[in-house]
């Protein structure tokens, strides 16, 4: 789904529960309320899928103001701190913030997260007034890019790793300066090989019809085509050996897609030789 601003990823996930006369629908990884873009949404199944989908890099457009630090880290919050120099700085010293910041490197979780902090949600107990300090979490900038500087905004383009908080990197590009700086603006335009561009608007989906099958999420993982035998043994949650699989695949390790032409039988863990159905969708 491509996201409007306005709702939540919750709204998304109720509207297609009544479209499609179905609960099991669930989403990939929350968007903010005021950002817009790439909304994977799993229907039946397919929800099963879902961690697949989120163990993949996002990459996402977006404008950070500097001068203006706020609590949410981003627009919605309020004002609580920053400064707007006399003379903002110039566009090779924005850009020169922006790229170093690729990398791994530990990131503290905006206060309003939904982080869990002695059972509690962070962005409750942040709105009751508790200060929160969450504790950092090692994330990867994969790739970061100056699209455009217009002080006091920054347009960029950042791939990050799952549970990166793209807030968090404005707020830290601000305090790299000294100025402060908070998230205005956000779109996801990818997950793995996912594209925004191929997405539905929100009122795009009219029935089952509309739906892509399971194997779109799964972008590049591998694949392993069954034969009939295989493919009993699978839709039982049973190992079959790699050989067995139609394939040799000596020496890889992760999780493979078990299809029989375009159909996704199951994803399987690869076990020594053995290829091990993890979530098995066709019964």
């Amino acid at each position: 789904m491509d996201k409007p601003a306005g709702v939540t990823s919750h709204d998304v996930v109720a509207r297609l529960r009544r479209v499609l006369g179905t609960k099991a629908v669930g989403h990939t990884g929350t968007l903010d309320p005021f950002a817009t873009g790439l909304l994977v949404t799993l229907v039946g199944r397919a929800t099963r899928l879902a961690r697949f989908v989120e163990g993949q890099p996002k990459t996402y457009r977006g404008t950070l103001r500097f001068g203006v630090q706020t609590d949410t880290d981003d627009l919605t919050g309020s004002p609580v701190g920053g400064t707007v120099p006399e003379a903002w700085p110039d566009e090779a010293a924005v850009r020169a913030v922006l790229v170093a910041m690729v990398g791994t490197q530990p990131q503290e979780p905006p206060a309003f997260s939904a982080k869990h902090v002695d059972g509690v949600r962070s962005h409750r107990l942040a709105r009751r007034g508790v200060k929160v300090a969450l504790a950092p979490v090692e994330v990867t900038i994969h790739a970061m890019e100056l699209l455009a500087w217009h002080a006091p905004d920054a347009d960029f383009r950042v791939t990050v790793s799952p549970g990166t908080y793209v807030r968090a990197i404005a707020r830290d590009a601000g305090s790299t300066l000294g100025l402060g700086a908070h998230l205005v603006a956000l779109r996801r335009e990818s997950i793995g090989a996912l594209q925004v561009d191929d997405a539905l608007p929100l009122d795009g989906i009219d029935g089952p019809a509309s739906l892509r099958p399971p194997i779109a999420v799964l972008g590049k993982m591998p694949r392993v085509e069954l034969d009939e035998a295989a493919r009993a043994f699978v839709q039982h949650g049973r190992a079959i050996t790699r050989d067995e699989g139609g394939e040799e695949r000596e020496g890889e390790e992760g999780a493979v897609a078990l299809v029989q032409g375009d159909e996704l039988v199951a994803v399987a863990e690869v076990r020594g030789d053995q290829l091990q159905p993890v979530v098995v969708l066709c019964g």
